[in-house]
């Protein structure tokens, strides 16, 4: 999560590697960071989840051809054996997520490697919203070129705005659902 000013984020990063197998093959590397005051949740599918404190970051290696989506959970609570549940974003009570979360969350979408061989991401709010998140993306070591600076922003906390209708407990839900 992002400390700016009085908002918070989740940014991820997406670093574009080639990692040497018996056959050369192409992945990408994600760097979720809590840039909030406070301990996150992220959760990916596919790849799990994990507990994040301020300032620390997860580091998550997506294979070509792959699709998914990050999201933020808050107020969790998980046993030594990874179970509990989650203000927003739960995934069925358990820590490492093999399924989406339960709305409101606000998601990262990515699909690496697919449509004609390149990459797609965004920020989407079609599960409502929970946190503020960057989606930016930046070469890998070696690669050359700068990152960029702008990407896929959802950068202002919007739960204080949400219409009476659509709130939920931790965030806001989308006027679908």
């Amino acid at each position: 999560m992002t400390m700016e000013s009085s908002s918070c984020s989740l940014q991820f990063l997406p670093l574009f590697l080639l990692i040497l197998l018996p056959v050369v093959t192409k992945s990408t590397t994600f760097s979720i960071t809590n840039r909030c005051s406070y301990t996150m949740w992220p959760a990916v599918v596919p790849g799990g989840g994990i507990q994040l404190h301020p300032g620390e970051w997860w580091i998550l290696n997506v294979p070509d051809g792959t699709t998914g989506r990050v999201w933020a959970r808050t107020a969790c609570s998980f046993n030594g054996a990874g179970n509990g549940k989650c203000e927003t974003g739960d995934c069925g009570g358990v820590l490492a997520c093999s399924d989406y979360g339960m709305a409101p969350n606000t998601i990262a979408e990515f699909a690496i490697a697919q449509f004609n061989n390149m990459d797609f991401f965004d920020i989407s709010l079609v599960d409502g919203f929970n946190v503020p998140m960057d989606f930016l993306p930046a070469p890998a070591n070696g690669q050359g070129g700068e990152g960029c600076s702008k990407g896929p922003r959802c950068a202002a906390n919007i739960t204080s705005q949400c219409p009476s209708e659509l709130k939920a407990l931790g965030g806001c839900h989308n006027a679908c659902t």
